[in-house]
Parts: structure tokens; sequence; C-alpha cells
């Protein structure tokens, strides 16, 4: 069903409602429950309004917000460039296409902002969070599962930021090229900023991609730059449109934990990939594995665990080879190096000691496998031996 694009007055009052000082989300809520519309709430006396809200926050609703102006002349323009290749829209509560999964949140938006493919839908969908600093494995099991799991049917949920969110994101895009246009979205990107930016710089290309065969989401007026409470605040809307949410690599304090506690909150499953005991990006996975979330080694584990029998069955059909479980069939196809290195994080001294080279004979050798993508290196002078594809 197609949205109806606001009037010019409906989203000056909505607008309004967002904007005014001490009135957040829930408030709003009880203020259109009360009245119906934005329109209806600015219509009410304070003493009308202070039956619903605070005296505090009554006085907020009379008084217009200092911005205001300016944000509705911003998104009227922002609204009326729809680019050939994807649009631009505001969606509110009752929106016909405000993603249903939000409001599933104590506090969903009361508006959001949307940039992409509009007449598509969610679908069956997993987050895909992890560390902005992975490693090189790290990255690529992100690109690997995300891959995997948009050739399945799935769309790939994450947050646009460096590291293992981005690695998903190009991996789901991946995928979908052999799914071609279809009624859902392949990837989202929920991001902390206003939709007229893109942060980080680093995306720009990656958020136009997605642009094309997603959709990128915020909840962010325009305009909004990249301020640090708007990341962690995010995140409960990345954990409430994926059915789960799946760690890739994640530090004790990372934020990562912060998309898996919101998921766990919501009802959402929580999944999480092992790494070695020597990354500290693997601690916050080990953790959570610990307090019971699924442990994952392919992605065919998350399908199975999201009870999703049809995009399983399509996964064996369409892409047998593209899970880590099968890197141990080829092992013995692969240089003798990477079988001494292991998967862990190594040092030279010690792979020298497992594998009794020469210093000039291993670091050649070493070169070769970084050259042709099969190692990655580590801050601290360490080794990774990297999935293949």
């Amino acid at each position: 069903m197609p949205s109806t694009p606001l009037t010019k007055d409906e989203l000056r009052a909505w607008l309004r409602l967002s904007l005014s000082d001490g009135v957040g989300n829930d408030a709003a809520r009880r203020l259109l429950a009360a009245f119906g519309s934005p329109q209806a709430v600015f219509a009410q006396s304070e003493a009308t309004l202070r039956q619903v809200v605070s005296a505090k926050q009554a006085l907020a609703l009379l008084t217009e917000p200092n911005e205001l102006a300016v944000q509705c002349v911003r998104t009227q323009q922002w609204l009326a460039q729809q680019p050939d290749t994807h649009g631009h829209a505001v969606w509110t509560l009752g929106d016909a296409h405000y993603p249903a999964a939000l409001l599933q949140l104590p506090d969903p938006p009361l508006m959001v902002y949307a940039q992409g493919q509009l007449e598509a839908t969610l679908g069956p969908a997993v987050a895909i969070v992890g560390s902005r600093n992975p490693t090189p494995q790290g990255a690529q099991t992100a690109a690997q599962f995300g891959e995997a799991l948009a050739a399945a049917g799935m769309c790939v949920v994450s947050g646009l930021a460096l590291g293992v969110d981005g690695a998903a994101h190009l991996g789901a895009l991946r995928g979908a090229q052999s799914r071609g246009t279809g009624e859902h979205w392949h990837t989202v990107a929920v991001v902390g900023t206003g939709l007229d930016r893109v942060y980080p710089r680093q995306h720009q290309t990656l958020a136009y991609d997605i642009a094309l065969h997603g959709l990128m989401l915020s909840e962010y007026h325009l305009g909004t730059a990249p301020l640090p409470p708007n990341f962690p605040k995010r995140n409960r809307l990345i954990a409430a449109l994926g059915l789960g949410t799946l760690v890739v690599e994640a530090a004790l304090q990372s934020g990562s934990l912060i998309t898996a506690r919101l998921a766990l909150d919501l009802g959402r499953e929580v999944l999480a990939i092992p790494g070695s005991i020597h990354a500290t990006q693997s601690h916050g996975c080990h953790a959570l594995i610990r307090q019971g979330a699924k442990l994952v080694e392919k992605a065919q584990d998350v399908l199975e665990e999201l009870q999703l029998q049809e995009q399983t069955s399509l996964f064996d059909d369409a892409r047998p080879d593209d899970t880590l479980a099968d890197q141990g069939e080829r092992d013995a196809t692969e240089p003798a190096l990477l079988t001494h290195m292991g998967y862990g994080p190594v040092s030279l001294d010690a792979l020298q000691a497992r594998c009794g080279l020469a210093t000039a004979s291993l670091q050649a050798q070493l070169l070769t496998l970084e050259l042709d993508g099969l190692i990655g290196r580590l801050p601290g002078g360490l080794f990774q031996r990297m999935g293949r594809a």
C-alpha cells in the first residue's frame, strides 16, 4: 500500500511535536492517543494539555521551537529531491510504510526519514553488528555472512559504521545480486545522523548503493551531526528490525553488546560468532555465548535458529560452499604455512617455531599469502588467517 505524502501543514505539526523541548516519544504518543493528530494537539489549551502531560511539557508545546522554521524548509526541499533511482520520504506513526517492527519498541520514533526503495518492505531480517576495528578475519566473516544470508532471502540490517557494519552491508549487496529486485529490501542501514549527510564519509558510495537496493533509515532530523549519544540510541532500531542480532566481533565494552541486550529485551534471538581467545574483539562474543547466546559457525546456523525453513532450504540449494564450516574440507589444498598458522592471531616468532622456516623465507611466504588475501596483519606484529569467501 503506497503511503500518502504529508501536506505542508501536517509535516510542520509533526516536526513541531518532535522538536518540542522535553516532550519525548512517550509523552507524544499519549498526546496523539488523546487528541488524534499533531495538529489537534497544538489546538488545545494549556489546561487541556496538562491533563495528559506535565505542566512543563504543556508549556513547551505552546512554545514554537526555534529551529522549526529551518527544519520545515530543509525537510520540504529534501522531500522534493526525488532521484530517478530511489526516493525520499518521511514516515510517521500510523503511516502505511512505517516499519511495523519499530512499534514493538517502548519508545518508537514519532517519525523516521527514509531514503531508498520506498515501495519495498522489510521481509525476514537479521541484524549484523560488531567492532568498528575488527580483525581482518572479522571483517571478512561479516561480509561472508551478509552475502550468504542475503542470498538466502534475508534482509541484513546494520548501522553503516566502519568495520563489521560496513562489511555486512557490502556482503548483503553482493548476495542480493543473485536475487535481483523484489518486494523486500536487501539491506537496511539505520544511521545516527540526518539522512542529508553520510557518516562516516568513507561510506558515501556504500550509502548510495544501499539506497539503490535497500533502505537508509534515520529517526534524526535532517542536518543532525554525528553526535556520540545518537549511536547507542539508534541501536534499538537495529535490534527491533531484525528477528535476531548476530554479533561478529565485539570487545567487552562494545556498543554491539548494547544492541544485543536491546534485542533480548525485545524478545529477539541473540547469536554470536566465537573467535580467538587472544583477540580482544572476540571477548564480547564469548561473554554473550556464556550468557546463552547461540554459538554460530555458519550461515545456516542463523537461519535454523530463526526458524526460517524456507530460507534454509534456499541456502542449501543455492550456496552450499559459502560457510566457514566447509573450510576444513579445503585445507588439504592450501599452502602448508596456513596449516601452521591455525585460525588465531600468531606472531612471527611463534609461527617460525611452528614451521621451522628461515626468517627470510617465512617473510616472503607471508607477503605472498597477504597479497593473495589469505592472511591479514593485526596490530602488534601479529598475523591471522583469513577465511575464504
